[in-house]
């Protein structure tokens, strides 16, 4: 592709969002066309789309959406010219004061006195916008957007401000790359995590506690089998693992730097008049643990793991399933160092989160995110931990793209983007440079020239929350898991009552050998069992009649609806067992 196509191409990301800013504006007219009354708020474009906040009388319908659809297309075929124009802010707030737009003269007021404040003008509508624009909306194809969703925001995400109505829209330049997202979207539907989550009987969510999920038996199956996996890694990459508590007094989060950067997100109690506050996270606990004891040189790079129990507060408008939690348990992991390991000690990470994605068949793209503006450290300090983790991926072939100022507050950090099967993208694993909480926590080891040193530190996950990327992969296999991860690897399915005696016999020996098996022994038709089982996604199914009981056999079914045939039980456990340590998927 020409540079010139690239610019005006939606592989270009730049020309994406133009594109998809400038649907919001003519969505926002098209609302105002059809009810004058609505007041707008705010319309950006996002990762999928955009998105347009608005307040108005009622509340949307699918209907209303349609009437929308129906205005914005002929909102394009009227092919308005879109004119950028600025004004001093005493004129921008007496225009937007004029139109009665409330949420637009806040906007205004936020902007310093002297600022030159940019509208865009398409048609009888103008909006406040910094832009950029298309030209032109009849640069827009009509038939291939699409006004998704509408749900409640707060108005500039503060719950106790405005109630408004947000509706979601996308759009492409074919209407075939639409009807792709669609189907897509659709797929989704259908491997959404919640739906599955009940059907399968992982886990649920209850009114009695918003955000706090209940993990069911099935669930803890996965949820620790996962973990295990965890630890087998670790234990390869020489971690330890370790265990802090739940909750520790204000002092500490207060050194640590959590108390001022990050409370608003914290529970917090008092105990014999102190101040605690449960933990969001792991890594003071983790200080205190290394501090505890003296360290020499010869142990670094110290690699030290924990699977902590955290509690974040998110506004209850966020949850969303096991997606957006209040509380997870977080694979971290932190790994004490020398400053001259420091490149290679990065590298190693991201081979361990390389071969971890791979046996979930999960690609990646890795984001670099720099010095935020609420940060501790010196910006020289900063630029050269954030030069260190860019050698350091570079020198491995690795690409990445800048998020600037998207750090954490005591360093930069690499994220790692998880595509799935529809190529959705989900941030799991981070690999945070710090060089700052060692230096507030006091943190030493003694160097080969017998002195006193400071260690620099990683912070990483590379699963992030158990409970979230369970999540992921859940809609990733739509439930369908690996046989190695399977809650229920084996379902067994008598035809007869005759059979449910030697089921039994079958069932005992697999669970012998370590594989978890369920009988269905009802009194159902075969043909329903196999139907059944099938929705419950169990790897395999061992269906036993008086033939199987007569020659010792199982008629042996996968999944996928393949037919293997009849078995002995010696053999299919030794099919079994090559797939579940091979962690194939299939």
């Amino acid at each position: 592709m020409s540079e010139e196509n690239f610019e005006f191409s939606f592989e270009n990301p730049e020309y994406r969002k133009t594109y998809w800013h400038t649907c919001s504006h003519v969505m926002a007219q098209a609302v105002k066309r059809l009810w004058p009354e609505v007041k707008l708020a705010i319309g950006p474009s996002i990762d999928e789309g955009w998105y347009y906040d608005m307040d108005a009388p009622f509340a949307f319908t699918p209907e209303h959406l349609e009437q929308i659809e129906a205005e914005m297309r002929k909102i394009c075929k009227e092919k308005l010219k879109l004119e950028r124009f600025e004004l001093p802010r005493p004129e921008a707030l007496k225009f937007m004061e004029e139109k009665d737009e409330k949420y637009k003269v806040e906007l205004i007021n936020d902007l310093p006195e002297d600022a030159h404040i940019s509208f865009y003008k398409q048609g009888e509508f103008t909006d406040l916008c910094a832009g950029p624009h298309l030209d032109s909306t009849g640069r827009i194809k009509g038939n291939a957007m699409k006004l998704t969703a509408c749900n409640a925001a707060y108005w500039r995400g503060d719950s106790n401000r405005e109630t408004l109505q947000r509706i979601y829209g996308i759009a492409f330049p074919k209407k075939e790359e639409l009807d792709e997202y669609l189907a897509k979207i659709e797929e989704a539907k259908k491997r959404d995590h919640r739906r599955l989550g009940k059907e399968l009987g992982l886990f649920m969510l209850r009114d009695e506690g918003p955000g706090f999920p209940f993990f069911l038996p099935k669930g803890m199956t996965l949820k620790n089998t996962l973990l295990d996996y965890w630890r087998k890694v670790h234990k390869k990459y020489g971690y330890v693992e370790i265990s802090t508590p739940i909750m520790l007094n204000r002092q500490l989060w207060e050194r640590s730097g959590h108390w001022d950067h990050y409370k608003n997100n914290m529970y917090t109690t008092v105990i014999d008049e102190v101040d605690f506050a449960v933990k969001p996270m792991n890594c003071p606990g983790g200080m205190l643990v290394y501090a505890s004891e003296p360290h020499s040189y010869k142990e670094l790079p110290l690699r030290v793991g924990e699977i902590g129990l955290v509690h974040r507060h998110e506004l209850s408008g966020a949850l969303h399933g096991l997606f957006r939690v209040r509380c997870f348990n977080q694979d971290d992991a932190h790994v004490f160092m020398t400053r001259e390991q420091m490149q290679d000690v990065i590298q190693e990470t991201v081979r361990l989160f390389d071969e971890v994605y791979s046996t979930f068949g999960l690609s990646y793209t890795i984001e670099l995110s720099t010095m935020p503006e609420d940060h501790i450290g010196t910006v020289e300090e900063w630029e050269k931990n954030q030069e260190i983790l860019k050698a350091a991926i570079t020198a491995m072939g690795k690409d990445f793209v800048i998020n600037e100022g998207d750090g954490a507050f005591y360093g930069p950090k690499l994220d790692f983007h998880l595509a799935d099967s529809l190529g959705r993208t989900w941030q799991c694993g981070t690999i945070q440079l710090d060089s700052q909480l060692p230096e507030r926590f006091e943190l030493e080891y003694t160097g080969e020239d017998g002195q006193k040193h400071r260690p620099v530190m990683i912070h990483r996950v590379v699963l992030g929350s158990i409970e979230r990327f369970i999540g992921v992969i859940t809609e990733h296999f739509a439930g369908a898991f690996p046989a190695w991860l399977s809650p229920v690897q084996v379902k067994l399915l008598t035809v007869t009552d005759r059979a449910d005696a030697y089921a039994g016999e079958v069932a005992a020996k697999l669970d012998a050998m370590g594989f978890r098996c369920e009988v269905d022994d009802r009194n159902e038709k075969i043909g329903k069992k196999i139907r059944e089982a099938t929705l419950q996604k169990a790897p395999y199914m061992l269906v036993m009649g008086d033939r199987d009981i007569e020659n010792q056999t199982v008629s042996v079914r996968h999944r996928s609806g393949e037919d293997l045939g009849a078995m002995t039980v010696d053999r299919f456990a030794a099919l079994l067992k090559a797939e579940v340590e091979s962690m194939e998927i299939k």
